[in-house]
């Protein structure tokens, strides 16, 4: 049996500049499906190699796969599904799989819109998509698709998700097959080596209010340090890897498997034959500020800071739990062990002004990070944030949730305002560092790294490709009246995906109803007994109640 994997034709200017990203999610699938004895797997990656929709054709007239499998994050949904349906034209009799966090939550909409999916694997794809090959290989399919956990299809008028599967609770038993990739496609700009994209955690156990990564992954799981350890080793000697990012939201939430990892690396001589980078949380570098040398020992030379905003109401709209000073001095603190430091601000939110962008501007300078991104707020259609604000939500395009496209329009700013703005602040900072810092600060790696990260962004600029920026029309200040996004405003949501919003939000009224009939109960007996009311409490002694999520 022959199954295809293709990763979208997807672009929009943002994490491109820094290089093209090996797809993992293939690598991982391809792994555990070859586990289970299916070795009769190829993959297009029309992304990289920009592969329109003649050459998927010839490409899937060629293979004449069993089973297509498409992944999508929502701004590539478009494009995925529309994978979906060349494969339905050529390969009439092959399997539409599509995956992925889009999808995972938003089925009812995808299988509204695009009725030529088969099927939508919900959650992590190891375990569900060799069920789910299994039951094509053994000709179960379809009439054993109601009993495959993780699913979701259309049977006649109905859309049905069956029973969600578990999370993947033996992490360390994927393997995942990189030699699927053409590692010569896969090169990290500022560097100029090749980089992957390997996972050491899955899950979160923060809930920010606009991320929908804990949802996905449900629960936070670890793999052995060493196990990952030998997955770098395997990377950096077979494929030639030279630079990689760990994948998981914040690496260092488990400080102890985040040092014995560290000191894996040291041990085995990777620090000198590899260099890496991480996304983490303010908090944990204030918690690790005596190990920050120690990180930088083992190789690790770029953190990506969740900042998010200079202003602190902001921070506490987003439930980041950090203070604007605890912020700056996190850069400090890495700025001393050698570490280069990437300031991350959201900007876009209603209350946006020409001089709140000047404030997140004048924050980036005074905390001096190495580089400094401006994200615009997207309001992923998943998360609670989104729920809260739904009403605000003009744009319902999602292939212009992209972090560079502004969704949501401020009350005092136009669109073209907004990006002029954070235009404005990019110039400035980016000119600044050209011109006083990057040259001039230290030698060896350091000078190389920088420069690097500054030729990426000319590179981006030049070919018009940062923030999409030839796409929408705009060529500096004169032309903010002008500057169209180009938003496909036909776009809407599905009523089967409204239904299912409006059955969770009333499921979460009724919760919450019940869980105030509770606490209204325990303070009747705390009175009867004359103890002190401590309020309802978690089983790990805290107070936040753990909520099954809706299905």
């Amino acid at each position: 049996m022959r199954i295809v994997f293709i990763h979208p034709n997807y672009h929009s200017g943002g994490a491109e500049i820094a290089g093209n990203w090996p797809p993992a999610w293939v690598a991982y699938l391809a792994g555990s499906l070859k586990r289970a004895g299916f070795d009769d797997i190829h993959f297009l990656d029309a992304m990289t190699y920009h592969l329109g929709p003649e050459v998927l054709r010839a490409k899937l007239a060629e293979l004449q796969p069993d089973i297509v499998g498409v992944t999508a994050i929502t701004p590539s949904i478009y494009e995925a599904e529309e994978v979906c349906r060349i494969a339905q034209e050529v390969v009439p009799n092959a399997l539409r799989v599509l995956g992925g966090v889009h999808a995972t939550f938003m089925y009812r909409q995808v299988l509204s819109e695009a009725p030529w999916v088969d099927v939508i694997v919900r959650g992590e794809g190891e375990e569900i998509m060799v069920a789910l090959a299994e039951a094509v290989r053994d000709g179960r399919w379809p009439a054993d698709k109601r009993k495959i956990k993780g699913l979701a299809f259309t049977d006649g008028s109905e859309i049905v998700a069956t029973q969600a599967a578990s999370t993947v609770k033996d992490l360390d038993g994927i393997d995942p097959d990189w030699s699927i990739l053409d590692w010569d496609s896969y090169i990290y700009v500022p560097l100029g080596v090749k980089v992957a994209i390997p996972n050491m955690a899955r899950g979160c156990p923060f809930t920010c209010s606009f991320c929908s990564q804990w949802k996905f992954w449900r629960d936070y799981r670890v793999r052995d340090p060493k196990k990952v350890a030998d997955e770098i080793e395997r990377l950096v000697d077979q494929h030639g890897v030279g630079f990689f990012i760990l994948a998981d939201e914040e690496p260092t939430i488990n400080k102890k498997k985040f040092v014995e990892f560290c000191q894996e690396l040291i041990d085995r001589g990777l620090n000198k034959r590899v260099k890496w980078g991480i996304n983490t949380r303010v908090t944990d570098i204030w918690r690790d500020r005596d190990l920050l040398k120690f990180y930088r020992e083992a190789g690790l030379v770029h953190i990506s800071l969740g900042t998010e905003a200079a202003a602190q109401m902001k921070l506490d709209l987003f439930n980041k739990e950090t203070t604007v000073a605890q912020n700056k001095e996190a850069i400090r603190l890495l700025r001393e062990a050698d570490i280069f430091t990437e300031a991350q601000f959201i900007v876009g939110l209603d209350n946006e002004t020409k001089e709140t962008l000047e404030e997140t501007f004048q924050m980036a300078w005074d905390w001096q990070p190495d580089l400094a991104n401006w994200a615009m707020y997207t309001p992923w259609p998943f998360t609670p944030l989104f729920q809260e604000i739904k009403d605000q939500v003009e744009i319902f395009d999602f292939s212009k949730y992209n972090f560079v496209t502004p969704i949501m329009k401020p009350a005092a700013l136009t669109r073209g305002e907004l990006l002029d703005g954070v235009m404005k602040n990019y110039r400035r900072f980016y000119m600044r560092k050209a011109l006083f810092h990057y040259p001039w600060r230290g030698t060896g790696f350091r000078r190389k790294y920088l420069l690097g990260c500054l030729k990426a962004f000319l590179k981006a600029g030049v070919q018009r490709t940062f923030y999409d920026l030839g796409k929408a029309g705009y060529w500096g200040p004169q032309t903010k009246g002008k500057v169209d996004f180009h938003f496909d405003e036909t776009r809407t949501i599905a009523e089967a995906q409204m239904a299912d919003w409006d059955a969770t939000a009333e499921r979460s009224r009724k919760h919450k109803e019940r869980q105030e009939a509770v606490r209204a109960q325990m303070l009747e007996r705390a009175k009867d007994r004359a103890v002190p009311d401590l309020g309802p409490m978690a089983c790990g002694g805290g107070r936040e109640q753990m909520q099954e999520p809706a299905e």
